[in-house]
């Protein structure tokens, strides 16, 4: 199929990309998924809130993904990168890595985004194991165990506030000054959220498993996880290169069924929405195969008339 006209490509092949290949494949619509085989979750031991996979391996269900996949001859699914994207009067034009031109009458991007992960001593080690982005998907495996936040101004309260409902032993590492406003800050000693405004140099543990914060001046604070709020960009330099809109977050802004200010071009998953799950991703991705199944669909029958 590659190299040939096809009805959809879709570029990323997390859970919103081959959620929406398999509709459109029901769909009876001829769809290329390219994946460049970087998901923002890799360093992630489980992921969890989706409804019969909680806890799955994110590379299992990728697996299993596409082992379901198989059985539709309509897909393809090319392990490679998406280096640009055009569009043109048919539809779209893009270029693989290694030179290869795809063209389709819609194309989905499902690229996601990239955490912006802070260097700090041993936190790649425990990164996905006991050092997380999201308290949704990681914070009931750690609850009511003393927890460390990592951010500044208004990332870093929100966060700390938003832990208060998996514990209530929290402390607040700004590293540097913490750039929150006197009246936030007392709103966090309300709460009972210390700040720590010293330096890190690094983080203790052993297995992967976070023991204590090491600052350069003072005592150690042990905890026994953290949480970071620094910040994510987009995976793909795509959504920039189509002239996408972006929010006050950095993802893309996107209108009713996952469609774009550019028509016949979709944003799915955590490249578009504030709220980064697994599960949300996936239904965007089923979202945006439905809208792109009804105007092919539309395009068809008027070209028939």
């Amino acid at each position: 199929m590659s190299g040939t006209p096809c009805d959809v490509v879709i570029v990323g092949g997390g859970p919103a990309g081959l959620s929406a290949a398999l509709i459109l494949a029901r769909a009876r619509r001829r769809v290329v998924v390219c994946d460049a085989g970087r998901p923002r979750n890799a360093s992630a031991s489980a992921l969890h809130g989706f409804l019969t996979r909680d806890g799955i391996p994110p590379l299992e269900l990728r697996r299993l993904a596409r082992e379901e996949l198989a059985r539709y001859d309509t897909i393809e699914i090319l392990d490679t990168e998406v280096r640009d994207a055009t569009c043109e009067s048919a539809g779209f034009s893009v270029v693989l890595a290694d030179g290869r031109r795809l063209q389709s009458r819609k194309l989905l991007l499902a690229t996601g985004v990239v955490d912006h992960v802070p260097e700090i001593e041993g936190l790649q080690e425990m990164y996905g194991r006991s050092v997380f982005h999201c308290p949704y998907c990681d914070g009931w495996e750690v609850r009511d165990r003393p927890l460390a936040i990592y951010g500044r101004g208004e990332r870093g309260a929100g966060l700390s506030f938003e832990l208060t409902g998996w514990s209530r032993d929290l402390v607040l590492v700004t590293d540097g000054p913490s750039e929150i406003e006197p009246a936030e800050l007392a709103r966090l000693r309300t709460h009972g959220i210390a700040v720590d405004e010293r330096r890190v140099a690094r983080l203790e543990g052993r297995d992967r498993q976070l023991e204590r914060i090491v600052f350069r001046e003072g005592p150690p604070l042990p905890r026994h996880a953290m949480f970071f709020t620094t910040g994510q960009s987009q995976h793909s330099a795509l959504t920039v290169q189509l002239g996408c809109r972006f929010n006050d977050k950095g993802t893309v802004r996107t209108g009713p069924y996952e469609t774009t200010h550019l028509p016949g071009l979709y944003v799915a998953g955590d490249a578009s929405r504030a709220v980064q799950w697994v599960v949300v991703a996936a239904s965007e991705g089923a979202e945006a195969a439905y809208a792109i199944s009804q105007a092919l669909l539309k395009e068809d029958l008027a070209a028939g008339e």
